[in-house]
């Protein structure tokens, strides 16, 4: 049965809906403690939280805290649904009790309610983490990183690169016109289609590896999460996080084939891991995939020495404290070093087709706003508009600081003048600059009233220097300040 058609699709929805299953109503009834401790896979507070017996508990029991319930009180939840659902295998039935073989949990999305079915949270109250090779991921970590990287502007044609059970869908067809999603796991696609059909949206779901199935097609947005794990090539693979591919190979190969699949203006956004490799800079290895006709802002968020690398992935893949675990451990271990990856890194690529070629390499281990794709958004304009601005131009134009920018100064009490002035953005990527005396003076002189000229050459009469070398000097600090986010130009 086709889940995208099937009538028990709409009707299980409608259950949803009639007991306020909802993101909020959830957390709001299991609770501060019992929310915080699902979180860490624990379910005794939750379960102490839901025994009224009421559809939205009996909801909560069954598909986030794994609890069976009792028929009646499955039947009050899922009116005349039961039966449907164990045949499609969403739940399953023993004498007298229902218990969910998928997990259906609420997601809110841009202030919308949605509903998420995937395979069940593995390792609950501490239980073995057992997953098979085709385990569709839900609602994790990476896909909410995933979803606050990708940028809102409403698009033509959206693409969701391995979409599993399809959140990054569900995401952009609040602003696509139209979404594809592809992927190579049977069960992943069966997933897509059903949240799609859960959720009344259109998502054409499509099978087949990379861009194979949209060959000869271009988007104006793709984002992707791929199967990007650096791990050997044992035989062994779980679908939701290993590629087939050594390396990193199969992040180079979307970074460098993607914009084949972008329109003009188009972006490619990728959540993955990067090898640093021994005797050469990351950004530098990095920055030889990226195309001369595209713009490109990659940002290094996070950095893992081996051993933490493959402790985490073992640990994900439920082998921690298993037999073999040592000498799969010394296997992956061993594997690194021979092919000379000393570091594992972990972020954003985020490439534009037809730019000015800009490329911008970040290591930013720094706290950021979230949503942060308003930003890449920003950034993305800046190069756009600093591109198509000559020296003369931004001589003309009238630059305005950005509202979030504060400015901080540091030094000993008492003293007339700063050691240090910091200007320090609030939002965004909250970067902050060391500034001088003219730079802090004209950042602080940009509302919009003076030309960029003007205030140089007001500063150049001010601190009694030659005005062609002060404008020589700080156009190009000018140029940085627009492109980081502190300054907008006018005209």
């Amino acid at each position: 049965m086709d889940p995208a058609h099937a009538d028990w699709a709409a009707r299980l929805r409608a259950a949803l809906v009639a007991a306020d299953f909802t993101y909020e109503t959830v957390a709001a009834a299991l609770g501060e403690d019992a929310h915080r401790a699902l979180g860490r896979n624990e379910t005794l507070p939750g379960l102490r939280r839901t025994t009224s017996g009421s559809p939205l508990d009996t909801l909560v029991r069954l598909f986030l805290l794994q609890a069976p319930v009792t028929h009646e009180a499955a039947e009050g939840a899922l009116p005349g649904l039961v039966d449907r659902l164990c045949n499609a295998g969403v739940l399953e039935q023993s004498v007298g009790e229902v218990a969910a073989r998928l997990d259906c949990r609420p997601y809110e999305a841009d202030d919308t309610d949605l509903w998420v079915v995937s395979d069940l949270t593995p390792g609950l109250d501490g239980a073995p983490v057992r997953v098979g090779a085709e385990h569709v991921l839900g609602i994790s970590s990476a896909s909410t990183s995933l979803a606050q990287l990708t940028m809102r502007e409403p698009v033509g044609r959206a693409l969701d690169l391995g979409t599993g059970c399809g959140v990054q869908a569900l995401h952009l067809a609040g602003h696509a016109a139209s979404v594809v999603a592809t992927d190579v796991n049977p069960r992943a696609l069966w997933m897509t289609r059903l949240n799609a059909a859960l959720n009344e949206v259109d998502v054409d779901v499509r099978d087949g590896s990379f861009f194979d199935p949209v060959a000869g097609e271009r988007f104006d947005l793709i984002a992707t999460n791929p199967p990007f794990v650096i791990s050997p090539a044992t035989g062994e693979r779980l679908v939701y996080r290993d590629s087939g591919l050594p390396g990193d190979r199969v992040v180079e190969h979307i970074v460098r084939t993607g914009p084949d699949h972008l329109t003009d203006g188009g972006w490619l956004q990728v959540l993955a891991n990067w090898a640093i490799v021994e005797g050469r800079p990351w950004d530098e290895r990095l920055g030889s995939w990226l195309r001369a006709d595209c713009d490109a802002l990659v940002v290094q968020r996070e950095t893992l020495d081996p051993a933490s690398y493959v402790e985490l992935w073992l640990k994900d893949s439920g082998h921690h404290g298993g037999p073999d675990y040592a000498e799969r451990y010394d296997t992956w271990l061993s594997w690194l070093e021979e092919t000379g990856i000393e570091g594992v890194g972990f972020g954003w690529i985020n490439v534009r087709l037809g730019g000015s070629g800009r490329h911008d390499l970040l290591e930013w281990p720094y706290d950021v706003e979230q949503p942060i794709g308003p930003a890449i958004h920003d950034w993305g304009e800046a190069v756009t508009t600093l591109a198509r601005t000559s020296d003369d131009a931004l001589l003309a134009a009238h630059p305005v600081v950005r509202p979030d920018v504060r400015q901080e100064t540091l030094g000993a009490p008492g003293e007339a003048d700063p050691e240090v002035i910091v200007l320090r953005q609030q939002r965004g990527f909250r970067r902050a600059r060391t500034a001088d005396t003219v730079e802090a003076g004209f950042v602080g002189a940009s509302d919009g009233d003076l030309s960029t000229g003007q205030l140089l050459g007001a500063l150049a009469g001010l601190l009694e220097r030659d005005e062609a070398d002060l404008r020589g000097t700080y156009l190009p600090v000018v140029r940085e300040l627009v492109g980081d986010g502190f300054l907008d130009i006018e005209g």
